[in-house]
């Protein structure tokens, strides 16, 4: 069949010494389904388990995914991307309790659809470990004062479905970090209906380590505590650079003349690769273009954008 039995060994080497397996059924099964022998072989290298479901109990769990995905290919795509995903688990009716629930949170049949592509192992989790996560949010909604919980747990999960992943401990961590910044409830609870969100299921230590180092950074570029602050408050998802490439890009950019509180004030600058900074910094200088007058907002435009005013710059 193609399989690395190396690997499969390696990563469960009890799934190879039981008697009975299923693995030409399974076989049939994907192939039927649409997968070619490369990503099947792939699946039973990457997780053998694989091989000790029933077809009917393979049947099933296709039935309940496709209540939620359009198409087998996209089933077999994910399958191929996170084998786990799919066989990790064979217990479809916690499966359907999860569908279930979710749906009860007002989680409409596109949110399901972008949870199972990015996130499926959350249909896995017991009903009651992702109960505690909502029911977490749920609160913290309510401790800051929000009028609509219900909306707010439904927001957070279909921006950052990776947070039915963490425990509640981590996101509680998280959050208790974004009130170190001492923002108003009504403001801590825009940030988490914006970026703040986004950052929520990060581990703590990495969130306090990029912090750290970044806050060393800005003030000794001569950034006050303030401006520190609201530069973070402003986009937290600066937070998911490491130290390296955060020092590495701000200083690409103060080496084209642009100043630090330039940077401070449009974050979002920090999001181009260092590459795209210097070959469009490259293509302005050509135009006499001034940073400190005209501002830095054209090195955040699109690649389309940027031609169509970089021409605009070069006719004038």
């Amino acid at each position: 069949m193609g399989v690395d039995v190396k690997m499969a060994r390696r990563r469960q080497p009890g799934v190879l010494k039981m008697l009975i397996t299923n693995e030409k059924g399974l076989k049939r099964f994907l192939q039927s389904k649409g997968a070619t022998d490369e990503v099947i072989a792939s699946i039973i290298s990457r997780y053998p388990r694989a091989i000790t479901r029933s077809y009917e109990s393979l049947e099933k769990r296709w039935e309940l995914w496709r209540s939620i995905l359009m198409t087998d290919l996209e089933i077999v795509n994910i399958l191929g991307r996170s084998p786990e995903s799919f066989f990790r688990s064979s217990n479809n009716i916690n499966m359907e309790k999860n569908i279930t629930f979710f749906c009860s949170l007002g989680l409409t049949s596109k949110h399901l659809c972008n949870m199972l592509t990015r996130a499926p192992r959350a249909f896995s989790n017991r009903v009651e470990l992702n109960k505690q996560m909502t029911d977490l949010l749920h609160e913290i909604c309510l401790s800051l004062g929000g009028e609509n919980p219900n909306d707010f747990v439904k927001h957070i999960i279909s921006k950052n479905v990776f947070i039915l992943l963490r425990s509640s401990k981590q996101v509680s961590a998280n959050f208790e970090f974004l009130q170190s910044f001492h923002l108003s409830n009504e403001e801590l609870l825009a940030l988490l209906h914006g970026y703040g969100a986004d950052i929520l299921d990060l581990s703590n230590e990495y969130i306090k380590k990029n912090f750290t180092n970044a806050k060393e950074k800005l003030l000794s570029l001569g950034c006050t505590e303030r401006e520190v602050d609201r530069f973070f408050i402003s986009y937290p998802r600066v937070l998911f650079l490491s130290s390296k490439n955060l020092s590495d890009k701000i200083d690409c950019l103060l080496q084209a003349k642009i100043h630090i509180k330039q940077i401070v004030e449009m974050s979002r600058v920090l999001d181009i690769s260092i590459d795209t900074v210097r070959s469009r910094v490259k293509e302005l200088e050509k135009s006499s273009y001034d940073f400190k007058t005209y501002g830095i907002g054209i090195l955040t435009l699109s690649k389309r954008r940027f031609e169509a005013k970089l021409e605009k710059l070069h006719s004038a």
